[in-house]
Parts: C-alpha cells; sequence; structure tokens
C-alpha cells in the first residue's frame, strides 16, 4: 500500500490537450460543461453512467436523516434537487437514459439559486428539452456467490409523456441471497483457548421496489412529484457448533434465525415559480413512512439434542417522518444572490418489543427496560444567507436558527426541548480557470437516531442494547481549507484539511458497571485531510486509461466516560470495505482507494479494477472493547456494447475473499478497570462474486 500512498501525494503533471467538449470561465463562477458526447468513450447508458466519469468528482447521496437539506447529495437535475429523501441521487441518475442528457454541468463555486449545502462542488444533469420519444430502459443481472446462494435482479422503467405531463416509472427486484462461513474462539482470562464455534451465515428473500416520477407545467409554476414504495423481505439464518476444549464430544448448537420485512412509503412533491423578476420561489412537502415487524429467536440444543433455551423476540418498529420546506432566492441586489430557507419536520418513531425465554418450564416474560416507547420531535429550522460576487472571489454568509421539542411516551415520559445557531461563511478564490482555493466554517447539528432511544436485543452477542431517553443532538463546528488543480480534458487533483470540534458526542454511556446506553459523552475533536486524484495515463502508455485515486486520514480525540482518559471517537462495524469519501465511516484512522479504468474506443471494451483497503474501527463500550477489520478488497470488471446494441458488464467483487474479523475483549467490570472476563475472535469469508449483467435501452 506504499505505492498507493505515494502515487496519492504525486502532482498530476500529465497534461493533455483540452477536450473542445468541456468549456468553462471564471466569469461563469467556474462552471464547466461537459456535453453528452464528452462521456461516448465511457459507453454509458445512463446518467449515473456518466456523472461516475466527471474528473474530480465523486457522488454524494446524503444523509437520510437530517431533514431534507441534509439528504439532497450533491446532484442537481435540471437545476434542482429531486424532492426525496429515500429515494437517493444515484437512483433518479439510474433511471435516466443518456439520449435524455444534453450537458452535464460541474459547479465549483457558489451560483445565483444554487445552495451548495456545504458541498465543494456539484453536478448538474440538463436534460434535453422537449424529448418526446419514449424510452424503456432494462437491466438484467445474475450473481453467482461461492458461499451463498444465486442472485437474479431485474431492473426496468419507462420514460415517456402523457398529455404536458413528463413520467418516468420504475420497477425494481432482487432476490436477496447472502452468505458466509466462519469460526468463533474464546479465550478465558488467562488467555486460554476454552471452546471453539464453526459458523454458518446466510440471509434469503426478496425485495421489491415500485418508483414513479412526474413533472408538468401549471401555469407559471413547475410542479414536481416523486413516489417510491418498497417491500424488503429477508431472513437471515445463522447456525453454529460450540465445541468446548476440554471436551469436543459435548459438542451444543446455536440457532439464531430473523423474519422480518421492511415496508417504506415515501412521496415528494414540490412545486418551483418566478414570482417576479428578482424572485424565484420553491415550496417542497415530503412523507415518508417506515414499518419494520420482526420476529427473531435464539435456540441452543446440548450434545443430547435437548433443548436447553429458546428465546424470542417480537418487535414491531414504525417511523413516520413529514417536510414542509419553502426556499425563496433574490437576486435583485447586483453581485448578491439573497436565500432564505424555511423548514418544519415532524419526526415519530413507535417501538414495541416483546420478549421471551423458555428453558425448559415453559415461556417466561422478560422484561426489557425502554423497549416500549413512542418517540416524537418536531422542529423548525431557518436560514438566511447570501452570495456576494467580488471578481475573482466569491462570499457566501449566512446564519441558521433551529428550534426542537423531543418528547417520549410509554415506558419513559418525558419532554425536552433544544435551540442552536448555526453560522456559516465559505470563501471561494478562483485563481484562475483552472485553480480553486476555499475555505469552510460552519456549525453542523446532527440528527439522533430515534432507534437508540428504544431497547432492543442482540442475539448475535446474547446482549440488549438500552435505549436512552435522554439524548441529545451534538453539534459540531467544522473548519474545511481546500485546493483544487485541474488538468487537460481528464486530470484533477483535490485535497481538504478539516479540523471538527464536537460538542456533546454520540457515543455509549455507562449506565452500570455492564451496562451502556447511547449517550453523549463530552466534547471531541477530529481533524486530517481528504484527497483526491484523477490522473490520466496516457503519458505512460495506457491508451484512454485513467487512474483514481482517493486517501483519506484522521486522527481524533475524547475522554473516555468509563476511564476518563483520552482515546478516539468510536467507529461503527459496517462492512464492506468500499467506503467512499461522501459517505464513509468517519471515524476509522484512514481509508485508500485505487480506481483504474481504461476504454478501448474502436474495440467498445472496456475494464478495469478497484483496490481499497482501511483502517481497523474500535468500538468502546462500558465492559468491552471491540475492534473491527477486514483485508484488502479488489474487484475488477469489463465490459462491451460490441453486440446487439447493449451493454454487457462482467463484474467480479471480494476477488481476494477478504477476512472480515471482530476482537471482542470483555472484561467483569468497567473496560480496563476490571480483570478480563474472556475474549472471542471472530474470522466471517462472504465469498467471491461474479455478476453478469445485461443492459439496454429501446
Amino acid at each position: 500500500m506504499r505505492l498507493l500512498i505515494f502515487a496519492a501525494l504525486l502532482p498530476t503533471f500529465a497534461i493533455s490537450q483540452e477536450d473542445p467538449a468541456v468549456t468553462g470561465s471564471r466569469s461563469e463562477n467556474q462552471l464547466i460543461n461537459y456535453d453528452s458526447n464528452y462521456f461516448d468513450r465511457y459507453q454509458p447508458r445512463t446518467a449515473l453512467d456518466m456523472v461516475n466519469q466527471v474528473p474530480g468528482f465523486v457522488v454524494d447521496n446524503g444523509d437520510n436523516t437530517r431533514g431534507f437539506g441534509a439528504a439532497a447529495g450533491n446532484v442537481l437535475i435540471n437545476g434542482r434537487r429531486p424532492s426525496a429523501k429515500q429515494n437517493s441521487p444515484s437512483n433518479f441518475l439510474a433511471r435516466i437514459d443518456t439520449s435524455q442528457v444534453k450537458q452535464i454541468e460541474l459547479i465549483r463555486s457558489q451560483l445565483p439559486g444554487i445552495d451548495m449545502l456545504g458541498h465543494s462542488a456539484l453536478v448538474n444533469i440538463v436534460l434535453v428539452e422537449n424529448n418526446l420519444a419514449a424510452i424503456i430502459r432494462w437491466e438484467a443481472a445474475g450473481r453467482h456467490n461461492n458461499r451463498g446462494p444465486f442472485k437474479p435482479s431485474i431492473d426496468i422503467s419507462v420514460t415517456d409523456r402523457w398529455r404536458d405531463i413528463d413520467y418516468t416509472a420504475g420497477f425494481y427486484s432482487e432476490r436477496e441471497a447472502n452468505g458466509e462461513d466462519g469460526y468463533r474462539e474464546f479465550f478465558d482470562t488467562n488467555d486460554t483457548l476454552f471452546q471453539t464455534s464453526n459458523v454458518r451465515q446466510k440471509s434469503t428473500g426478496v425485495e421489491f421496489r415500485g418508483t414513479f416520477s412526474a413533472s408538468t407545467w401549471i401555469g407559471e409554476t413547475l410542479v414536481n412529484a416523486n413516489t417510491r414504495m418498497t417491500s424488503d423481505n429477508r431472513h437471515p439464518r445463522q447456525n453454529a457448533n460450540i465445541i468446548p476444549i476440554d471436551d469436543p464430544t459435548t459438542v451444543r448448537q446455536e440457532f439464531i434465525n430473523s423474519d422480518y420485512v421492511i415496508k417504506g412509503l415515501e412521496l415528494g412533491f414540490d412545486a418551483v415559480r418566478n414570482i417576479n423578476d428578482d424572485l424565484l420561489g420553491k415550496a417542497i412537502v415530503l412523507f415518508f413512512n417506515r414499518q419494520v415487524p420482526q420476529t427473531s429467536t435464539r435456540q441452543l440444543v446440548d450434545a443430547l439434542g435437548n433443548q436447553t433455551l429458546l428465546r424470542t423476540a417480537e418487535s414491531d418498529n414504525d417511523s413516520i417522518e413529514g417536510i414542509a420546506r419553502l426556499e425563496f432566492n433574490w437576486t435583485g441586489l447586483e453581485d448578491h444572490a439573497v436565500q432564505l430557507n424555511l423548514e418544519g419536520a415532524y419526526n415519530e418513531v413507535d417501538g414495541s418489543l416483546l420478549q421471551t425465554d423458555d428453558r425448559g418450564t415453559g415461556s417466561i416474560v422478560v422484561d426489557v427496560p425502554g423497549a416500549n416507547d413512542k418517540v416524537d420531535e418536531v422542529r423548525w429550522d431557518i436560514l438566511l444567507r447570501d452570495n456576494w460576487a467580488l471578481g475573482n472571489i466569491d462570499l457566501d454568509y449566512g446564519l441558521g436558527v433551529e428550534f426542537s421539542t423531543i418528547s417520549q411516551t410509554g415506558d419513559s415520559e418525558q419532554k425536552r426541548s433544544f435551540h442552536f445557531l448555526k453560522p456559516r461563511g465559505i470563501v471561494t478564490w478562483s485563481v484562475s480557470d483552472d485553480q480553486q482555493i476555499r475555505m469552510r466554517i460552519e456549525r453542523e447539528v446532527a440528527q439522533l437516531d430515534f432507534d437508540d432511544f428504544i431497547s432492543t436485543t442482540v442475539f448475535d452477542d446474547n446482549d440488549v442494547l438500552l435505549g436512552n431517553p435522554n439524548l441529545r443532538p451534538d453539534a459540531t463546528w467544522v473548519l474545511e481549507m481546500d485546493y483544487e488543480r485541474r488538468f487537460g480534458r481528464t486530470g484533477a487533483f483535490k485535497v481538504i484539511a478539516f479540523h471538527h470540534w464536537i460538542d456533546d458526542v454520540l457515543d455509549l454511556l455507562p449506565l452500570t458497571d455492564t451496562n451502556a446506553v447511547p449517550g453523549n459523552i463530552d466534547n471531541g475533536r477530529r481533524w486530517g485531510v481528504e484527497m483526491e486524484n484523477t490522473i490520466p495515463l496516457e503519458w505512460v502508455g495506457f491508451i484512454g486509461a485513467k487512474l483514481n485515486l482517493t486517501l483519506r486520514w484522521q486522527n481524533s480525540t475524547v475522554i473516555d466516560p468509563v476511564t476518563s482518559i483520552t482515546r478516539v471517537l468510536s467507529a461503527q462495524g459496517g462492512n464492506p470495505a468500499y467506503r467512499t469519501l461522501a459517505n464513509g465511516n468517519r471515524n476509522n484512522r484512514y481509508l485508500l482507494r485505487a480506481d483504474f479504468r481504461q476504454d478501448l474506443v474502436d474495440e467498445r471494451i472496456a475494464w478495469g479494477f478497484t483496490i481499497a483497503e482501511r483502517d481497523d474501527r474500535p468500538l468502546f463500550k462500558v465492559d468491552e472493547l471491540d475492534i473491527y477489520g477486514e483485508g484488502i478488497a479488489m474487484d475488477a470488471f469489463i465490459e462491451t456494447t460490441r453486440w446487439f446494441g447493449v451493454k454487457i458488464r462482467l463484474q467480479g467483487e471480494n476477488m481476494l475473499d477478504f477476512t472480515e474479523w471482530r476482537n471482542r475483549t470483555v472484561y467483569e467490570g468497567r473496560r480496563t478497570l476490571s480483570t478480563i472476563d474472556f475474549r472471542e475472535n471472530r474470522e466471517f469469508l462472504n465469498g467471491r462474486k461474479l455478476t453478469l449483467s445485461i443492459s439496454g435501452s429501446f
């Protein structure tokens, strides 16, 4: 990996001639236009294929937990963000055929009427006007996993016009099919192996997803509607043989089974119109409902085949979100673009849990505190901001204020109110047409995960994760400085240095010597650097090839609530290793990723590979220290459009079949302050996967 680090730090000196399809000037605030024919070399079939090849740009699908602004991501379609949260920008782009795209604009600094939402760059998909021809786009795929069942999928969408309404209807379905093989080892206080387990995990099910988007003009108002319906049935199964070292003949068995269905419905509407020559108004309404009924069991069987434990958990989680938002953009003052955003949101989670144990004498109800609660939040968010163009310097500044009230009923009864000031300031200096320096300082407020208010069972660890009714949002002062340099038609170099000051860090808070709840522990800091390079490789003889390099390094600090000693921020587990800077886990120390692609234009063939690695991720509990990690990940693909007018793609995932591992140290009391009770090492392999997909449109 040293070679990867060295390459990421190389200056991108491979300068080629400017592509005639790429235009832009400083007077347009570094707006770079890529005509649709610029992407022909990449054999794209959708707008997503095209956006993924924009030099120096990575799609950010947003965070779907924080109102509309945080969910909007960094993608615009005809200058507007889609009025949706659960339906990500990538999903919208995947349903736009390339024939519908006129050009793609890379927005590198603030433009009137555009809210960057803290992003250093946006892409705007400009669609062909008055495209009256109906388009049917389809894709069929099948995935073979050497450790799991076969996984077929189908995706089809229709884009057409009915009277004055442009619409796109889509349907997607896939079979859920995953599998893992692994083992667990248990060591006692003296670090002596006393038990092993051979584990087999698999998950089956089926997912259905339907989407519908439409837009039309009603007088001088453009009206858009987006809907999304999902039904995802899952049946994860885990079987383990528990083998005591001192007596291998007394093998026990453990079965952990779950059956659940995730049903979701999202409705989004927005209306845009020019109120007068200088004032643009937009109204957005969103509604989302998610229901997750689930039944889980944990069964233990002794060496004679007798059941010694049957633990059952029946839960139901119902969440609702509603958002109403008004945006006003005023350009009546020369060199200024003033924006006022008003947003109201309602969030609700209603959770219930019934747990029983049967040890051979009948079922007994287990009391789980905080397992039956209803949590709701009413939040108001106001932002007033101005973009001031001063020659080659853009100043974007503003002030936001947020008010919220969180109420909880059921096992816990209370009501709390919060308010936050959220100032922001962004200075962008366009040094030249190809160089830009930017500094951002802003206060961001996180959205609480309402599931953290409600207790749940964790069968895999034979544990209970208690809810905490006293959670409060954490707030972060963000300071960023970035430099961008673009080279020729495909070269780009970007580096971002950042420092975050976090108030009321959300982590695990000690409740007793052996129980913890999600909670606010102390103030913390996080700092580091991100780097993204797009390097054309013609200068080393690879015609039509490029290399994208991504690097993130960071450090962090917070006072541990158990030991009172400074440590890094907790990270979450999570797999696989393919995390991007846009939506990856922010609390692992480093991430490295290299994406190579070569397009053989005359042969109409492209091939490439991805190599990724990230650091281990610690999770600090009151009586445990868990460390998650995995090996180097590698994907490879080859695709062609030579035959029948369709794209045929063969992709290999997890080619190295890396090991996912977890080291778990459990103490008799508080972590590091008491004797180690036992250690558990887990290692799993989830298999190499080979996917063949065929896609086209007509």
